[in-house]
């Protein structure tokens, strides 16, 4: 892994059930190969995010599979379909990850590039508000 890890996010993984230990190592190990910059952290007391310029993604672990909020304002394109929930959120959409299914793991590095470029570029909320003034 290219950042420094938090142990705080290591606790969180650690008291989860194996399977969703997996599931959130890969998610971690796959923002990070997005881009080495990216940090670690807890918000909400404690949900693991991943920020740069932003947020990028959070962790939420479930009874049954875990959620990965990406926060991208519905900007970043989902060409391979992994998007399965929030599209109708103005904020942020989710992936939901369970113990068999798949995880995509190139189409979500993927979009976590995707949404650290909006971030770089001022974040989605002000290309929203450019785009919305012809910018």
């Amino acid at each position: 892994m290219a950042g420094v890890p938090d142990t705080r996010v290591d606790d969180y993984i650690a008291a989860l059930p194996r399977w969703q230990q997996d599931i959130c190592h890969t998610v971690r190990r796959l923002v990070h190969e997005a881009d080495p910059e990216v940090q670690e952290t807890i918000k909400r007391t404690r949900q693991p995010y991943f920020v740069l310029d932003g947020n990028v993604c959070a962790l939420l672990a479930t009874k049954d599979h875990v959620n990965v909020f990406l926060y991208d304002g519905g900007l970043a394109p989902d060409p391979h379909g992994i998007i399965t929930g929030g599209t109708s959120n103005s904020t942020g959409r989710t992936v939901a990850l369970y113990e068999d299914g798949p995880l995509d793991e190139d189409a979500l590095r993927e979009m976590f590039r995707a949404i650290i470029a909006d971030n770089r570029a001022g974040g989605w909320r002000n290309i929203k508000k450019r785009a919305s003034l012809g910018e």
